[in-house]
């Protein structure tokens, strides 16, 4: 139960040019490695906001519908539900008609509603017997946060920097305390979705 990334954003928010300011680099012979990186970085935004920061394609299981009738989704922001699948009664794997509800993208976090002549299927209650896949994050990387943007530069120059966990002769070195309070308005925690896992 939870969800995962099934196709990577196409963009990243930090661009080579931004990072290499940070750093003070000129040359393109760390670029493969700024790279990863960068992509370390948003990473470790995203899981610590639980927000989607760039457009990719998400799949969410559950062993079972909620007993409420509507459906919110983590990740936010929700672009599109592609899917929503179950497991029947009898082990078979059904597609939800998405005329049996309403999504809804417009605040956080998105959610499906069932229409009032509907409910949710029965499933047979195996792990993961509900499959929703669906599209979440910004489109643009200049929609994203300058919060963010600037948490996630700290982080690439804190790795770039001490390419080891523990430097020699001192403690672990952990993110700049800045990043923290970088993150914190933009954490998403909404009882709501935290209360279907």
């Amino acid at each position: 139960m939870g969800v995962s990334v099934m196709s990577q954003p196409a963009e990243e928010p930090l661009s080579l040019d931004m990072v290499k300011e940070q750093l003070r680099i000129d040359g393109d012979d760390e670029n493969a490695h700024l790279q990863r990186l960068m992509r370390s970085a948003r990473h470790q935004v995203e899981q610590q906001c639980w927000r989607q920061l760039m457009r990719a394609t998400l799949f969410w299981t559950m062993d079972e519908f909620p007993e409420c009738r509507t459906l919110f989704f983590p990740r936010p922001p929700l672009v599109e539900v592609t899917s929503v699948k179950y497991y029947d009664l009898d082990g078979q794997l059904q597609t939800f008609d998405p005329m049996n509800y309403f999504v809804d993208t417009t605040g956080e976090p998105g959610r499906i509603a069932l229409k009032s002549a509907h409910d949710w299927p029965e499933t047979n209650l195996q792990p993961g017997s509900v499959q929703i896949t669906y599209e979440a994050g910004l489109e643009d990387p200049a929609d994203v946060p300058e919060d963010l943007i600037v948490a996630m530069l700290l982080i690439v120059g804190h790795q770039y920097t001490n390419r080891e966990a523990v430097a020699l002769g001192t403690i672990a070195t952990e993110l700049p305390m800045g990043v923290n309070a970088l993150l914190t308005p933009h954490r998403f925690r909404d009882y709501r979705i935290l209360g279907q896992f």
